[in-house]
């Protein structure tokens, strides 16, 4: 795929988010849309939101479960990045006009003290480089039309990234076996999501070694005082106007997240 139409995939995708509207999926577009090309595609982005002004305060990794690996026939996760404009503190209405097709779900938040630089990260020096850890909710969202994506497709479009909401009880690693941790994910009081940080790969900590070690092959740190999202431990839920999803992680705590009663109230 030459640069010409990576810098067109990339302005199609920028336009989205300016006029809430999503786009055909570009895999129906672009035949020869292969991974390299969708992460030159998703950095074209970053790169324009960085000359704007914004910052990149982490990465989020997608694609962790088994059952999304099977959906869109991948054998490994994939990776976005996380702007400074990504972050809504807890309880604070969430303006749902930011969004095209909001989604949320639960996560554990690993936050570092330290840089991590791969490849050759092992999962020693990714313990030792994380501060603390937060429960956490990710706001995932799709300019891609109905959601139809292919693995390039959510690549291009940053992971499917959309926002997160951090909790404000720090854990140390060292008191809580991330494998083991619960967590149960309510709407407005009722249960819709319950799994395990076991669901993430393993273990969420097996997802912050495969990005260090993904993006280091790429020349990029993962910076002290980042933040990773390692991946969902439950399937994703769809938000209406009004919604308040609240996740209780056993050792984390909580994190609440509380949207807008439509599109336009932010108050």
């Amino acid at each position: 795929m030459d640069q010409q139409l990576k810098s067109a995939a990339a302005r199609l995708l920028i336009e989205a988010y300016a006029t809430g509207k999503p786009i055909a999926p570009l895999t129906g577009t672009h035949d020869d849309l292969g991974v390299e090309d969708a992460y030159a595609i998703q950095l074209l982005q970053v790169e324009q939101w960085l000359a704007s002004g914004r910052t990149v305060k982490g990465h989020k990794v997608g694609l962790t479960s088994a059952a999304m690996q099977r959906m869109l026939g991948v054998h490994e996760p994939d990776y976005g990045h996380l702007l400074d404009n990504f972050f809504f503190l807890e309880h604070a209405p969430i303006p749902l006009d930011r969004f095209l097709q909001p989604r949320i779900e639960p996560e554990v938040a690993f936050v570092l003290k330290h840089p991590l630089r791969g490849p050759g990260v092992t999962v020693q020096e990714a313990i030792a480089a994380v501060d603390f850890v937060l429960p956490a909710l990710e706001i995932v969202d799709s300019r891609i039309a109905d959601w139809k994506i292919g693995l390039a497709d959510t690549i291009a479009d940053n992971a499917s990234s959309g926002a997160l909401v951090l909790g404000s009880t720090p854990t140390p690693l060292s008191e809580v076996d991330l494998r083991l941790a619960g967590a149960v994910m309510t709407r407005n009081g009722a249960v819709v999501g319950t799994g395990a940080g076991g669901a993430v790969l393993g273990s969420p900590l097996t997802s912050l070694v495969w990005l260090a070690n993904t993006v280091g092959a790429r020349g990029v740190t993962l910076e002290a005082g980042h933040v990773v999202l390692p991946g969902s431990v439950c399937a994703m839920v769809p938000v209406d106007p009004g919604d308040t999803f609240t996740a209780t992680f056993a050792g984390l705590g909580s994190v609440t997240a509380r949207f807008a009663g439509s599109r336009e109230d932010t108050r």
